[in-house]
């Protein structure tokens, strides 16, 4: 008695695509053919098939079954290998479950960074933009303190998010003016942002250089020259204008 391919991958529960692949990948031996050029799948076969679709639904790697055979002597390591891959996935799956559980709650867009969900309905297309940037740049810890520091906005950042190309410069001088307490307070409360790439996953020259590409291609050239005045304060490199007390708030 001998099956098709077909029957063989009927009585396995998979497809005939499936066996296929499992030929092409040497984990299935060819079986021989019949004079008319048909393949004869027996027994053998038939255990060697199940054997493979078992270990897939235990989660092991099609790339990995041929290895953990041949490591019988470590099978047991190789289990535990894979029980720890699969308690880290089950982990990360959760955590993205738990995600989505926030996006469709607060009918945020689902490109929002963890933890941001809760008021990205609140963002401008700018901000969110610089947002997915910055998740790229930042480490955790920076991203919670940039989140922390969002929760807080002040009515300084809907001032520059609003603030015109054409603004002149008293109207620039007088917004960076305001904003630079308010820069200074968010970093002394969130220590973070006062470097926010000295933790980067990324060279720090390659994180800067992004953060100032972002800024350039989002901003208009006002508030660019708003957040050039406001850091020209901040580091003491140009003296505060008359009318401007010591934290560089406007009198």
């Amino acid at each position: 008695m001998a099956w098709s391919t077909r029957q063989l991958a009927e009585l396995a529960h998979t497809t005939v695509k499936a066996v296929r692949h499992y030929h092409d990948i040497g984990l299935l031996d060819e079986p021989e053919r019949a004079a008319n050029g048909y393949k004869k799948y027996r027994v053998p076969h038939l255990v060697r098939l199940l054997q493979i679709k078992r270990l897939s639904e235990l989660g092991v790697p099609l790339a990995r079954i041929a290895e953990m055979e041949r490591a019988d002597e470590n099978s047991d390591e190789a289990i535990r290998a894979l029980d720890a891959e699969l308690e880290a996935t089950i982990e990360r799956l959760t955590r993205i479950r738990a995600e989505l559980a926030a996006v469709l709650h607060h009918r945020a867009p689902p490109e929002v960074p963890p933890g941001f969900a809760p008021f990205a309905d609140t963002l401008s297309d700018t901000r969110r933009s610089l947002l997915l940037v910055f998740s790229t740049i930042f480490n955790e810890e920076t991203m919670e303190d940039f989140r922390q520091a969002l929760v807080n906005a002040e009515s300084t950042d809907d001032e520059f998010e609003r603030l015109p190309a054409d603004a002149d410069d008293a109207a620039v001088e007088r917004l960076a003016q305001r904003m630079v307490p308010v820069i200074r307070a968010s970093r002394e409360k969130h220590p973070h942002l006062v470097d926010p790439t000295a933790n980067s996953p990324h060279d720090p020259k390659l994180a800067e250089s992004a953060i100032a590409h972002a800024l350039v291609e989002l901003y208009n050239t006002a508030q660019l020259r708003v957040l050039k005045r406001a850091n020209e304060i901040l580091t003491g490199d140009a003296d505060d204008p008359p009318g401007a007390d010591r934290s560089g708030a406007a009198r």
